[in-house]
């Protein structure tokens, strides 16, 4: 299931699918080891249009919610 990363709850994992935006939002999301194919781990956010935290490569990171919803995650499915 795809969802932007402001979409998911706090422990789910999936992996980045596409990251919409110009070149100057890939760049420094990139730089950040953010990119597609990434395994991913959503750590916690903050009430409304706070900060999302997530984790990648055992490196946690906090974004902002506008960045967050450019960032596209094949949720992994739960059983």
């Amino acid at each position: 299931m795809l969802k932007d990363l402001t979409q998911m709850s706090a422990g789910e994992t999936g992996v980045i699918k596409e990251l919409l935006g110009g070149r100057g939002f890939v760049k420094r999301i990139e730089s950040l080891g953010i990119r597609e194919g990434k395994r991913i781990k959503k750590i916690s956010s903050q009430f409304f249009r706070g900060p999302q935290t997530i984790e990648i490569d055992n490196s946690q990171f906090a974004i902002g919610f506008g960045m967050a919803k450019k960032i596209i995650v094949e949720v992994d499915e739960t059983k």
